[in-house]
């Protein structure tokens, strides 16, 4: 049974994880209108793989006792400037969404939830993983600087893009 403070605090989670689904599903819009469709192919699949991440938060707290709440979401904004700053956003992003998991983890451990902290392993993976690839692709988007060719290769090779982490749980 989960206690009050850690269904409350799983609760805002769920709500950041939501967040998160939709700030990509909106860069992946800007970035199909901009011609970056491997950019935008790939934000689409970070605003799904979000999405998932919120059902697995979803159904964990009701599957404790809790009850889990659909957030209300503002909407992301609409426009990113340039793709490197869309990919030093998402980067930031993700470095918020690990200090949230981290509180989590913090609470679970306060509240001598093991297996609430158990749970959370597989998101502070996840988070490993998910900020060497932001920071992978922004080291990739550095190299290219301003050249035209270079954006159109990383374009066209984002799709392929993965980082093999300390925490993957399949090397590639």
């Amino acid at each position: 049974m989960l206690s009050n403070k850690l269904a409350q605090a799983l609760n805002n989670q769920i709500n950041v994880e939501a967040a998160s689904s939709q700030v990509y599903l909106a860069m992946a819009s800007w970035a199909e209108v901009q011609g970056l469709e491997g950019v935008a192919s790939f934000m689409y699949e970070q605003s799904d793989e979000e999405r998932q991440h919120m059902l697995k938060l979803v159904k964990f707290v009701n599957e404790r006792g809790g009850h889990a709440l659909v957030p209300q979401l503002d909407a992301p904004k609409a426009d990113f400037g340039t793709f490197r700053d869309m990919f030093q956003e998402l980067y930031d992003h993700e470095l918020k969404v690990s200090a949230s998991i981290n509180e989590l983890v913090h609470i679970a451990l306060e509240e001598r939830d093991y297996a609430t902290h158990n749970f959370l392993q597989w998101y502070v993976a996840e988070q490993i993983e998910e900020e060497a690839q932001a920071r992978t692709i922004l080291d990739k988007i550095n190299l290219i600087g301003n050249d035209k060719g270079g954006l159109y290769l990383f374009d066209r090779d984002i799709q392929q893009l993965t980082v093999n982490s300390a925490a993957s749980d399949n090397p590639q």
